[in-house]
């Protein structure tokens, strides 16, 4: 299983009546709630984000301000990372499990305070039913497992390892896109969707890292890992990470630095898979987003 990320309009209206517009206008809106700011300046990508998403909020501080600006969206606070200069950028990740509608973020910089509002949309995700093997169904997974891959997705690391859009990391067809429901073996997963994209790759063909990054996770079937099956796991930085799983083979060792489009195993059907395939998952600050918008608009 991330605002003003479009354009900003100064509150000199009402607040029912902005709303209004806003909904009769089918598009997301984001607004600048209190005071028009003149120091810190703010932006927030994409312009019209849906579940799923991945938001980059740029902040672009006075001058004069030496402390980091703070992102705040509800009861969280994201980390901020500077990127130039004197801007900094948080990212807010979005799921299928999220309730779409409006979001408030709060940027704080200096004595200034930024009160947003975003509209996240809806997005209509298929379902879909797997049948697993007899020799697969009953697979539960392990501690060993679990405690490994949750302890994976905690990372965040100060530094950014990718440069520009990710990379496609197989060359097979898209068998399952992000974010479909699923009945397993007849029985509906519940708080579940997929939480990535599998491509249908021959068995043995090339998994590339989809970008640049440090090798935090290596899982073998063979110690444990019922469900991922052979899994890599690269921290591209930022809390943003790659799992790559149910490989055939693994090339690469915890610790290694790999860049975009490097070898790092081939494609299997190991843990609870139907068949040759690799599934990737991309995770931003733990929770799993769709990879597509990180291949094709990039987030720098």
């Amino acid at each position: 299983m991330s605002l003003v990320s479009g354009w900003v309009r100064q509150v000199k209206s009402s607040w029912d009546a902005l709303l209004g517009r806003s909904l009769l206008s089918g598009i997301s809106v984001v607004v600048a709630l209190g005071l028009p700011a003149q120091a810190l300046q703010v932006e927030i990508k994409p312009e019209n984000p849906q579940l799923g998403d991945t938001l980059s909020i740029v902040v672009e501080n006075d001058p004069g301000e030496t402390e980091a600006p703070t992102v705040e969206i509800g009861s969280q606070t994201y980390p901020v990372f500077a990127i130039g200069g004197n801007r900094f950028r948080a990212l807010f990740p979005t799921t299928p499990l999220d309730e779409p509608g409006r979001q408030v973020v709060r940027v704080t910089g200096g004595e200034e305070v930024q009160n947003l509002a975003v509209w996240v949309g809806d997005r209509s995700f298929p379902t879909q039913s797997i049948w697993l093997p007899p020799d697969k169904e009953d697979l539960q997974g392990t501690d060993y497992e679990f405690d490994r891959v949750d302890e994976f997705k905690e990372l965040v690391t100060p530094q950014k390892f990718w440069n520009g859009p990710f990379l496609r990391p197989n060359n097979g067809v898209v068998t399952t896109i992000f974010g479909v429901r699923r009945y397993y073996n007849g029985v509906f997963a519940e708080d579940y969707y997929h939480r990535g994209v599998d491509y249908g790759g021959a068995s043995g063909s090339a998994v590339v890292a989809p970008a640049g990054g440090r090798i935090a996770l290596v899982g073998r079937e063979a110690d444990g890992f019922e469900i991922h099956g052979n899994t890599v796991g690269i921290d591209h930085g930022q809390g943003v990470l790659s799992i790559l799983i149910h490989l055939s083979r693994i090339d690469v060792k915890e610790g290694d630095m790999v860049k975009a489009g490097q070898i790092v195993g081939g494609v299997g059907s190991t843990g609870a898979s139907t068949g040759p395939h690799l599934h990737w998952g991309l995770y931003v600050h733990g929770r799993a987003v769709d990879p597509v918008p990180w291949r094709f608009e990039g987030f720098e």
